[in-house]
């Protein structure tokens, strides 16, 4: 009776994962279908079942230059997280290995500023772009988006880190290693998974963040996302292109995340059991 009970729990708990995944799927799908739709069909209403066709692909290539923006996607997300990496992990280093009595508050402040709405200092970073010569620049970007995510970079670090023996740190000093190669050579590679996770969860931050890239971008170093909100024009939304566009905004973070998925899941449980 017992197992019984236990098969029909199991099932139960499948059949809701299932519904909850194809719930938070949906979205994606839809948008698929209705870029292989005419703009007839995508302004018509709801229907599941498009033409087929791939008019508004060859449409978002010919009439607009989608490979700046995915070039510009690549590197400011690369390039931040990179940097983001740079400073996290020796700021993480000191938190868990060397922990004073404002550790803590530290994280907290820094995590608190996650918690701003990012119109709150619109005005003032948009001046200083605007008189530094940072605006509509690879380089500007790449570091705002940097400092957006670097909170979240330096905790999930610092955690991962804390994981770590601090004996094996101190037997490297006492062999005579120096701090950065025991930062580099001891510490690092026993954290690869939590710094593949990361990585990998920083890029996805960087290329889907909408806010700062349309704020801080025109033409020569909008990302795709900001290419997705140039199809809102004076004219109307142009629905089946618009929603080509997202679908190749969305298809390199995607593609990424599902062949990643293993180490992603790895480091982000790197620690739990010991």
């Amino acid at each position: 009776m017992a197992r019984a009970v236990s098969r029909n729990t199991k099932i139960g708990y499948t059949i809701a994962a299932w519904f909850v995944a194809l719930l938070i799927f949906f979205p994606i799908l839809y948008t698929i279908i209705t870029s292989l739709k005419t703009e007839q069909e995508a302004i018509s209403g709801f229907n599941l079942i498009p033409s087929f066709t791939l008019q508004s692909y060859e449409d978002v290539q010919s009439q607009y230059n989608y490979i700046r923006p995915f070039m510009n996607s690549v590197i400011i997300a690369v390039g931040s997280t990179i940097l983001a990496l740079i400073v996290a992990i020796p700021a993480a280093w000191a938190m868990a290995f060397s922990p004073t009595k404002r550790t803590k508050d530290i994280l907290m402040w820094m995590l608190s500023t996650k918690m701003m709405p990012a119109v709150a200092v619109l005005v003032p970073i948009y001046l200083i772009f605007l008189r530094t010569g940072l605006m509509d620049t690879r380089i500007g970007l790449t570091v705002m988006l940097m400092l957006i995510n670097l909170p979240i970079v330096v905790w999930m670090l610092y955690t991962y880190f804390r994981e770590i023996p601090g004996e094996i740190l101190e037997a490297a000093r006492m062999d005579g290693a120096t701090l950065g190669q025991e930062i580099v050579y001891v510490l690092t590679p026993m954290a690869v998974p939590g710094i593949a996770s990361t990585l990998l969860l920083n890029i996805i931050l960087a290329w889907n963040e909408s806010f700062w890239t349309i704020q801080l971008t025109t033409t020569n170093a909008a990302p795709l996302s900001a290419f997705i909100a140039s199809f809102s024009s004076p004219q109307g939304l142009f629905w089946a292109k618009l929603s080509a566009a997202s679908v190749m905004a969305i298809a390199p973070i995607l593609i990424m995340g599902w062949f990643s998925q293993k180490q992603l899941v790895r480091g982000l449980t790197f620690g739990a059991v010991k």
